[in-house]
């Protein structure tokens, strides 16, 4: 046999150590799962709250700015999108399912894009496919990490903007401004998402608009409603980078947790044939043995005689 006993003791003993880091990998990424989808939950109250002040807004001044259907007509518009990945592996498809999606979706669109990844292995597959990419930036390891990347998002496609500027919002009129992201769901680990945050969505201005205030007294825009609008737009804008980031960071750790329980139970059959043999080879060992015990005996007792 090419194995050994104490060739197949190293085997099962790395085996064993490599099923204690695989089983540790899978708490890890079972708690965050759950820390990812609770900050997401998280945001429900405070997206409510700047869709009330958003409809209060929309109410006032009448049709919302951000409509850029007439530079659009003349090709002056200009397109940005930040696809969520991964920095580490261990992921399965993730990263390729998303940065397909993005590339499909994206070239349906009327102008070439500009890209920002969030995460080293996104970044290299977009980056393969051909796309503009602007930049990348790493992925959040915790929920705090989560609000600095979305400042910095907001940051970059800001100072990217190189068309006019809205002096009553401080938005580009003319920019698209897309996500994609894996969203968990039930019954699969997840699934590709895409999201156009800019321009404004008529249809869901409308509905904004003819949200009912909750309470008995009546809102009231202070200042200038143009500012007011402006910033709850920033708003709106932050809380949806938030979740985004959030839903495909969790959905990352259940890919992950996918794979772990994969790997444990392939380390699990690993572990039982290794065990068989070793048991095997042992038991075989000790028949060989005692084998050449009773030769020997009966071959004494012979020479007696």
């Amino acid at each position: 046999m090419s194995d050994t006993i104490a060739s197949l003791r190293r085997k099962i003993d790395g085996a064993g150590d490599l099923q204690s880091v695989v089983r540790t990998m899978k708490a890890l990424a079972a708690s965050s799962i759950g820390q990812y989808e609770q900050s997401a939950r998280a945001l429900v109250d405070y997206y409510r709250i700047v869709e009330l002040g958003l409809g209060v807004c929309f109410r006032e001044n009448g049709p919302a700015p951000l409509i850029a259907k007439r530079k659009r007509q003349t090709g002056a518009v200009a397109i940005g999108a930040v696809v969520f990945g991964s920095d580490q592996g261990l992921v399965g498809q993730f990263n390729d399912v998303v940065a397909d999606f993005a590339v499909k979706t994206l070239a349906t669109l009327l102008a070439k894009p500009k890209v920002w990844a969030v995460g080293e292995r996104v970044h290299a597959r977009l980056a393969d496919a051909g796309l503009p990419l602007m930049g990348r930036f790493t992925v959040p390891n915790s929920v705090k990490a989560i609000t600095p990347l979305v400042g910095q998002i907001l940051v970059e496609r800001e100072t990217s903007q190189s068309r006019s500027t809205s002096p009553e919002t401080g938005t580009d009129d003319a920019s698209e401004f897309h996500l994609f992201y894996n969203r968990p769901t039930s019954g699969a680990v997840y699934r590709p998402v895409s999201q156009r945050l800019l321009p404004l969505d008529e249809s869901w201005r409308r509905n904004l608009a003819e949200l009912p205030w909750p309470t008995k007294g009546l809102p009231e825009v202070l200042g200038s409603g143009a500012a007011t609008l402006g910033a709850l737009i920033h708003e709106y804008l932050f809380v949806s980078l938030f979740r985004a980031c959030a839903e495909s960071l969790a959905s990352e750790n259940a890919s992950r947790l996918a794979a772990m329980q994969r790997a444990d139970k392939n380390i699990e059959e690993l572990l039982e044939h290794l065990n068989g043999t070793f048991h095997r080879i042992r038991q075989s060992s000790i028949d060989e043995e005692l084998f050449d015990v009773i030769a020997g005996f009966e071959a004494l007792s012979v020479d007696v005689t």
